[in-house]
């Protein structure tokens, strides 16, 4: 026998292409590791860089948005504070307080109502010392200041120890929220009164309404006092301390606003007076906001300003990346090409090395073959030889076996159709007994002539399975369905005496008809009535719907709310001897699909635990 070179020393000491494409999976999937890498920090990276730029762009415009909103409110509030400090030096002022005649009263209120009307103030009014309003420049309406007690205001009790008050509150007249400017009218051994000036910012509100970015100022509690979104007035920034809330009840400053946190959380500061927030605005949608903070000069108070950022930020993230794939993409997309130019290199002078050591190995090899072949050859050919005769052999026997089987599967088809009319003679012959032992031979005369017209439907039976032995099936033809469905009904109705009330049938109209054989599709619902109605023994509520209608072609259904074909014998439902009754063949269903078959149409089932679904499908007669 010839020796077969090693490959090894044919192909050196050389890697093989196979060893260099392992090399070449590892190199690429380290490759797309280090890549995927590279983009998802780049990506990450460029992400972070934008975001703080759009950032640091939002924050200097909304600065100086903000900047100028509180100048704005600066130049609101200085107009009013003026009056105050005029009309306590004023001699009118000093003549009511102190004569507290109607003259002197009346031309203190005319006065005060034409001060408002040149200012921007909501209301002008003077108390006594004992916090009772003199005069007011809404005397003339019905919800006059005049006569009502303020002495409890913080107002009238500062401006009386100081001099001087800045008070935020909620109208307890008007209802209406606004800033009381108080003065003391008098030295503070002898004073006479206070002077008070309500300022409303509804119009300011209103300008900032439009700009359609929420605003909102508050004091040095957090409470929320002008704003642009109005359902967040007399909202808090954090939530109270327990004595402060008590302390803003007490004084009835609010009325009877809950105080609640305004919807604004998880802050992300980023400056000492810029954050990043999200915020429930009033349309109910949850979005990022650029918030910057702001103290208004000569009050406590600080203005919040909230830029929208959540688009403007992911704009800016999206193009920073793109960027960074635009740079990045190519040059991964180099060191692919080179990567891949270097491997196919390496593969070319493996492959070329390999193509030389298999061309030697198999001339050594095929040499060898063709030695044992010729020996192979011969014997082959003598087993060959005697395959064939005992080939012969096994071919007869299988033709014989094939024989048998058809002949029984033919002999427990013949027996379970003829079963059915039988079953059912016997019943109307037991009737018939009953009948003529009472002498009623009118219905006994009915059960005899049942039983011939049965007798005649088994040999029209026999006569059908000799024909089809004899030259196959039998020819459709135009049949009432009508007639058939009212047939199969009668032969069962001696065998399922009493049971049959469960059978609620729509029956067609007479002029219906479908191609086939009225005995052989009376089979077919003979075997799926008898089904349904052996399902539903026993069980309460017994139904069987059968209906008709006409939909591409005519399609008749049969519907039971028994509990359902077990999943096991569903899935071979029409294969021979499958059933799941004691004393069945299995064979019922399976000659009713080849008899519906035979005449163009089929059968469809459906099952679950809510009952049984069979299905017809039939040509339908011209």
């Amino acid at each position: 026998m010839l020796q077969r070179p090693a490959a090894g020393s044919i192909a050196g000491l050389s890697p093989t292409p196979e060893q260099l494409g392992r090399r070449a999976r590892r190199a690429w999937l380290l490759f797309a590791g280090v890549a995927l890498a590279i983009i998802a920090a780049a990506l990450y990276g460029a992400g972070l860089y934008g975001r703080a730029v759009e950032v640091d762009a939002l924050a200097a415009q909304g600065r100086t948005d903000a900047n100028l909103k509180v100048a704005l409110l600066r130049a609101v509030l200085e107009n009013p504070r003026a009056l105050p400090l005029l009309l306590s030096e004023d001699q009118q002022v000093h003549d009511a307080l102190a004569a507290r005649s109607a003259a002197a009263i009346d031309v203190l209120n005319r006065k005060l109502e034409g001060l408002v009307s040149g200012t921007k103030a909501s209301v002008l009014y003077v108390t006594g010392t004992n916090g009772l309003a003199v005069a007011s420049s809404n005397w003339r309406e019905p919800t006059s200041f005049v006569g009502n007690d303020y002495g409890f205001r913080a107002y009238f009790s500062r401006a009386m120890q100081t001099g001087t008050a800045e008070y935020f509150a909620l109208g307890n007249v008007s209802k209406r929220p606004g800033l009381y400017i108080s003065r003391r009218v008098g030295s503070a051994s002898a004073p006479l009164g206070v002077v008070v000036v309500k300022m409303e910012f509804d119009q300011l509100e209103a300008d900032w309404h439009e700009a359609n970015r929420p605003a909102y100022v508050s004091d040095e509690h957090g409470v929320v006092l002008i704003t642009s979104v109005p359902s967040w007035r007399f909202m808090t920034t954090a939530p109270l301390a327990g004595a402060t809330l008590a302390e803003i009840r007490d004084s009835q400053q609010f009325g009877d606003a809950p105080l609640v946190p305004l919807p604004i959380a998880r802050p992300e500061t980023l400056s000492a007076d810029v954050s990043i927030v999200h915020a429930i605005t009033p349309g109910g949608s949850d979005g990022e906001y650029l918030r910057l903070s702001t103290p208004v000069a000569s009050t406590p108070w600080r203005l919040d300003y909230l830029v929208p950022a959540e688009a403007p930020i992911a704009a800016a993230q999206r193009e920073m990346r793109l960027l960074a794939l635009g740079v990045i993409g190519p040059l991964i997309g180099l060191a692919a090409y080179l990567l891949w130019r270097r491997q196919s290199a390496q593969m070319r002078i493996a492959a070329e090395q390999a193509t030389r050591a298999e061309l030697e190995r198999r001339v050594v090899e095929r040499t060898e073959d063709l030695s044992r072949a010729r020996d192979r050859l011969q014997a082959e050919i003598t087993d060959h030889r005697s395959t064939e005769a005992k080939l012969q052999v096994v071919q007869q026997e299988l033709v014989q076996a094939n024989r048998l089987a058809i002949l029984g599967q033919v002999a427990a088809g013949v027996a379970h159709e003829i079963n059915q009319p039988v079953a059912t003679i016997r019943a109307y012959a037991d009737n018939a007994r009953v009948f003529l032992d009472r002498k009623q031979t009118a219905p006994a005369g009915e059960n005899l002539g049942a039983i011939a017209a049965l007798t005649e439907r088994i040999g029209t039976i026999t006569e059908e399975l000799k024909t089809f032995a004899r030259k196959g099936r039998t020819a459709a033809e135009p049949v009432e369905l009508r007639g058939v469905i009212e047939g199969a009904v009668v032969l069962l109705r001696s065998r399922f005496a009493g049971r049959l009330d469960a059978l609620e049938i729509t029956l067609p109209p007479p002029a219906l008809k479908v191609m086939g054989n009225r005995v052989r599709l009376e089979q077919v619902l003979i075997n799926l009535f008898q089904n349904a109605l052996e399902a539903l023994n026993g069980r309460d509520g017994a139904r069987v719907e059968v209906s008709v209608e006409e939909r591409d072609g005519v399609v008749l259904s049969v519907s039971d709310n028994g509990p359902g074909i077990p999943p096991a014998i569903l899935k071979s439902l029409f294969t021979p001897f499958n059933t799941s009754k004691e004393k069945g063949l299995g064979l019922g269903l399976v000659i009713s699909k080849d008899i519906v078959a035979d005449y163009g149409g089929r059968i469809e089932v459906a099952s679950g635990a809510e009952g049984t679904r069979f299905t017809i499908h039939l040509a339908k007669a011209a």
